[in-house]
């Protein structure tokens, strides 16, 4: 029997449908080559002349990263290449899939070209691309800002296709309303939802997010960090949720070809979120149902946090996922809405502030890091213990702590990301 009203429970629905979805590669660099195969399916033919804005925040996210199915190409003129010579824009998140080796070898050759340029988009929203490319007089215009795919203009030789209004300080607004999240409702759902709603998308989570991290424990990707963590801090149920979380990064970021499924449009964070859930269910025996209703609690909690934070900030969304996650693990435990609480309250206090500098091998590390905050402070609940009050950023509620570190993470750290961004530039 569902507990809450039924418009709600629907757009608690739409919430997950929004966020659980599929893509291949990090999801910065595969945007600009969203971006890139969009502007060149509505020109009509290769380009003369692509040229590439951006905004701060995808420069630094798209820097470091290897581009799926490209051996080892990184970068923006990377990624705005191979969108251009082989992607498929009716993919979406999954735009590069069909890539070739004969496709790589073409994108190597154009990248000892001009025929890509890079600009930077100055005091912008954080999510911010406009490819523009061009064959002789003829041009095509496309722009995305706020979430991956959220196409706002495009536009050919003049003439605008197809618009769509937006403000540069709503970041939220591309998505349906997040407003009736808090972790009571969400709890509620989670022990209520039929399975029937939400089956499909959690088994594709656990499928996905699962292979591609057993990838990275069998493969060499990055430095490693989850086959080290097993290695080295001993095969038990512990370690290997961090080192599961870990190992699925190692390989995402080092240019694996196999798909993740996102939340709040990071791959990074959809693994961080589910991993350390799937495989604490599996050592504990738990049933699937339970573990799916950790996943959608898990999953919510993530997507609440992120709310305040926005897709892209200098706050590390391996934090707020690593919450999720920290209140999943507590749900399988038996734990009481007042534990989940604290499991938030523990982990925010205890690991708010990792700096972003960009996706890259190192993420794998900071998730690693992340999720055992979140393992202390699972701990730390179901002994009932709470960090107090005013001990630091932590509020009387927990609603209150998720909003303060909203605003750490949105303003208190803008000038955090500027100058994140000048060291990664060498400016």
């Amino acid at each position: 029997m569902v507990s809450m009203n039924s418009e709600k429970y629907s757009a608690y629905i739409t919430i997950l449908k929004e966020e659980l979805v599929p893509a291949l590669g990090c999801t910065e660099p595969i945007a600009i080559a969203y971006a890139s195969a969009k502007a060149c399916e509505v020109l009509g033919r290769f380009p003369e002349k692509l040229l590439v804005k951006c905004s701060g925040n995808i420069i630094k996210n798209a820097k470091s990263v290897i581009v799926p199915n490209t051996g080892s190409l990184k970068g923006i003129k990377a990624s705005a290449l191979a969108g251009a010579v082989a992607g498929d824009a009716s993919k979406e998140m999954r735009v590069l899939e069909n890539l070739t080796a004969s496709d790589t070898e073409k994108i190597r050759e154009l990248l000892n070209t001009d025929l890509c340029q890079i600009e930077m988009i100055e005091k912008d929203a954080n999510l911010h691309i406009i490819v523009k490319a061009m064959y002789n007089v003829s041009y095509a215009l496309v722009e995305i800002i706020h979430t991956h795919t959220n196409i706002t203009r495009i536009e050919k030789d003049g003439r605008v296709i197809s618009e769509k209004t937006y403000s540069k300080e709503d970041f939220n607004a591309p998505m349906s309303d997040r407003s009736i999240l808090n972790v009571k409702d969400i709890l509620d759902f989670a022990n209520s939802v039929k399975m029937e709603d939400v089956e499909e998308l959690l088994e594709r989570q656990v499928e996905y997010n699962l292979k591609i991290a057993e990838e990275g424990l069998v493969s060499s990707y990055g430095v490693n960090i989850g086959k080290m963590l097993l290695e080295c801090y001993g095969n038990n149920i512990l370690t290997k949720i961090r080192a599961y979380a870990a190992a699925g990064s190692d390989a995402r970021m080092s240019g694996c070809s196999l798909p993740v499924v996102t939340n709040s449009g990071s791959g990074n964070q959809g693994m961080t979120t589910s991993l350390p859930i799937i495989i604490y269910a599996r050592e504990k025996g738990v049933d699937k149902e339970k573990m799916y209703r950790a996943l959608v609690l898990a999953n919510l909690i993530t997507i609440h946090l992120k709310t305040g934070l926005g897709r892209l900030s200098a706050f590390c969304g391996a934090v707020s996922a690593a919450c999720g996650s920290g209140t999943g693990i507590t749900y399988l435990e038996g734990g009481s809405l007042e534990q989940i609480e604290k499991t938030i309250t523990n982990t925010l206090a205890n690991v708010s502030g990792i700096v972003c500098d960009g996706a890259k091998a190192s993420c794998a590390a900071k998730i690693a890091s992340s999720v055992d905050a979140a393992v202390m402070a699972h701990f730390l609940a179901m002994r009932g213990a709470a960090f107090e009050v005013d001990s630091g950023i932590v509020k009387e509620t927990v609603e209150s702590t998720i909003s303060a570190v909203g605003r750490l993470g949105r303003e208190g750290m803008k000038e955090t990301d500027l100058e994140v961004l000048k060291i990664m530039l060498d400016q």
